[in-house]
């Protein structure tokens, strides 16, 4: 058996998207609204990138910190915490900078999950594997 590399996964699904207007077209992702996050590690100072599904929300668009229903919120949450939100995303083939708003927690988190699930019913099941309560994101472009 063959050892993932996930590096090269990502490379491919990026190629693929760039090539099809910013949908993949083929694999588990085939036909998804995906975006690329690159924001700068807050360690590192190096730029990282994150495929992740979205939803538009009014002239944005959220994203979930799920990491699967992991216990710690993915790195990329703490990378929009240390640049004040600022980060960089690809929306069907367009790139621009962008603002990170983060619901943490309360009514207009909730808001914002609920109607994620609504659309993406796979992410029901992440808060059933973890105790944390899942922040979501608001990308709007930066003015």
């Amino acid at each position: 058996m063959t050892d993932w590399d996930p590096e090269a996964f990502n490379r491919d699904l990026i190629a693929d998207m760039r090539a099809h207007g910013g949908v993949p077209s083929q694999g588990m992702f085939a036909g998804r609204r995906l975006l690329i996050l690159t924001t700068t590690g807050a360690k590192s100072g190096q730029p990282r990138t994150a495929i992740l599904a979205h939803r538009p929300e009014g002239d944005g668009w959220a994203i979930a910190g799920s990491k699967g229903g992991a216990d710690e919120n993915p790195a990329w949450v703490a990378n929009l915490v240390a640049s004040n939100g600022k980060a960089e995303v690809e929306v069907d083939n367009e790139r621009f900078p962008v603002v990170a708003t983060i619901e943490a927690s309360g009514p207009e988190r909730d808001r914002l999950w609920d109607a994620h699930v609504e659309d993406m019913p796979g992410f029901g099941d992440y808060p059933k594997k973890t105790d944390r309560v899942i922040p979501m994101i608001v990308l709007k472009r930066a003015s």
